[in-house]
């Protein structure tokens, strides 16, 4: 599995992380458009050689070696235990890793005190959870559909939920937060360790970033007389300094900032007020800083 050449072998994520991943990736000028079932799409980009994978999968592969890099949750990671190197947290489908039981059964929110049945694919994690929280219980392993199991097969179950909806579906509420998944960048710690693999991990994760941080900014751009100038500059968002040019003819100044989305709501009245005009917006498809 060792291997000394500059080649990234990259892993995608065959489910439900695979779209937000594609997206990701075409935004930041890879785009591994591919047929539903080609397992190794074309990325276009020479040295990069990519596998598509079930994320349990990927986690196992970056272990073992024969990938440097993959995207995987960060809840199979810690189901399966293995050490590898988190290179950034894309954010992409949040999940939360519950413990859900029937509504009804519950005494004051709480699992009875009694000898409980818990189900759920995540046999490690499911575990820890019943030792730290000192229940008397015993493990079922589920394969998929785990909701269906209470209340006839298991008293609680251990899994993943994005909105709660499906728990609810199946008269299901939440005892207790396991922890929260996102979809993350990881390598194998051979492949940080061999200076060319690492200098391609980190030019790999450098474009995902800037697609990231561009999707959670604008650039903003406004005109201002001068004797109003500092006041707006005072109350604009800017990652470093805004970008200050005259307008011709002298008649003031044009004023550029990448601003946070967020920020506009309140920051639009307020340039407005400062006398801000001629504002226009655009999105950026990334941003490097």
């Amino acid at each position: 599995m060792e291997r000394t050449d500059g080649t990234l072998r990259l892993a995608l994520p065959k489910g439900r992380m695979q779209a937000g991943v594609l997206r990701l990736l075409a935004e930041a000028g890879i785009d591994m458009r591919a047929a539903e079932r080609d397992y190794r799409p074309a990325a276009g980009v020479e040295g990069l050689d990519v596998k598509v994978l079930k994320p349990q999968n990927i986690i196992e592969m970056l272990d073992i070696g024969s990938r440097d890099l993959g995207f995987a949750g960060a809840d199979w990671v810690a189901e399966l235990g293995i050490d590898l190197v988190e290179v950034m947290d894309t954010g992409l489908d949040p999940v939360r890793l519950v413990a859900a039981a029937p509504a009804s059964m519950l005494e004051d929110g709480r699992l009875p005190s009694r000898r409980l049945v818990v189900a759920s694919e995540y046999e490690g994690i499911a575990r820890r959870w019943i030792l730290e929280r000192g229940l008397d219980a015993d493990f079922v392993r589920s394969y998929g559909a785990t909701e269906v199991f209470p209340p006839e097969d298991a008293d609680c179950i251990v899994d993943n939920t994005a909105t709660g909806s499906t728990l609810r579906a199946n008269g299901l509420a939440i005892v207790d937060e396991v922890m929260r998944s996102t979809t993350r960048l990881y390598a194998n710690r051979r492949a940080m360790d061999d200076p060319a693999r690492r200098e391609r991990v980190e030019w790999f994760a450098l474009l995902c970033r800037s697609v990231l941080a561009a999707r959670g900014r604008v650039m903003l751009e406004v005109n201002v007389d001068a004797a109003r100038l500092e006041a707006l500059i005072a109350i604009l968002p800017a990652m470093k300094e805004p970008t200050v040019s005259r307008l011709m003819g002298d008649s003031g100044f044009a004023v550029k900032v990448a601003a946070p989305r967020s920020s506009l709501p309140s920051l639009i009245p307020a340039i407005m007020a400062r006398g801000g005009s001629g504002i226009v917006i655009t999105e950026p498809s990334q941003i490097v800083p």
